[in-house]
């Protein structure tokens, strides 16, 4: 049983929720995910990437959307209620060293896996430049989490409604084309988002890692479902990755399959919030 400690609404359907979980804070590590199981022993388990970690008070922090069955009853719990299970860290951890300059872009609820990997980035002597990118002002997230270890920090919107009305690729573009241009960037976001980004970064030569834990099921490599083409092989996201040269993914076939029980998706999301009455 892991103690709820504090729970905060980012956005619309968007939760920071922070958990007592002393042994996966002090074993995680920059883009590992965890299994969060909120009901009894035969509740569905989901993964979630942790958004930060406070080893001493052993707590960890994670930022989920409610889209799902599951997420929506995670997002009714409350500071003082309780999360069934939790099991973690799983999956690779980011590689981090001292590259030189690194470009992290993050989309819409991307931002949140991205910012530990900006901690550590930074704390490797890097200089770390971040592009952060949402529809509009109200979607955006983390905004003063990144300010504290950015070197510089460019926030887009589709709308404009805040920062420049652009695309994430579109400064991305600008610090590739520049001189010297990054010596490694990460994208973590929307997959068409992470599709474009390595498209972009390919354009310059400079090396790019895409974190694709949006297709994962049940994380322990089991089920098979976040199978994903890379470099003309086959890989499992939650036991080869979560992370990948993103030039070698092929971002497509991924989506396609991601595309598969959309309209299933769409129609849980609607029961749940009749069910569960969050319209109200």
């Amino acid at each position: 049983m892991n103690k709820i400690v504090s729970k905060k609404q980012l956005s619309a359907d968007v939760y920071e929720m922070t958990v007592e979980a002393p042994l996966i804070a002090g074993a995680r590590k920059a883009g590992q995910f965890i299994i969060v199981q909120i009901d009894s022993d035969w509740g569905e388990r989901i993964p979630l990437t942790t958004a930060d970690a406070d080893t001493a008070v052993g707590t960890i922090t994670m930022v989920f959307q409610a889209v799902g069955a599951t997420t929506h009853k995670l997002a009714l719990k409350e500071p003082g209620d309780h999360v069934e299970n939790i099991l973690g860290p799983l999956g690779n951890p980011t590689h981090i060293e001292k590259f030189g300059t690194v470009v992290c872009v993050g989309g819409g609820i991307g931002v949140a896996p991205l910012f530990p990997i900006v901690q550590a980035m930074k704390k490797a002597g890097n200089t770390v430049k971040v592009i952060t990118g949402a529809r509009t002002k109200e979607l955006l997230i983390f905004e003063d989490r990144m300010r504290r270890f950015a070197d510089e920090l460019v926030i887009v919107t589709d709308d404009g409604s805040c920062g420049r009305k652009a695309l994430v690729t579109e400064p991305l573009k600008e610090y590739c084309a520049g001189k010297p241009k990054p010596d490694m960037s990460v994208a973590i976001g929307p997959p068409v988002m992470m599709k474009f980004c390595a498209a972009t970064t390919k354009e310059f030569d400079v090396p790019i890692m895409v974190s694709l834990n949006t297709i994962m099921i049940d994380g322990t490599g089991m089920c098979g479902g976040c199978r994903v083409t890379v470099g003309g092989e086959t890989k499992f996201v939650c036991v080869d990755g979560p992370e990948f040269d993103g030039h070698a993914v092929d971002f497509e076939n991924m989506m396609l399959r991601m595309r598969s029980y959309k309209e299933k998706e769409d129609e849980d999301h609607h029961k749940c919030h009749v069910d569960l009455g969050l319209d109200n």
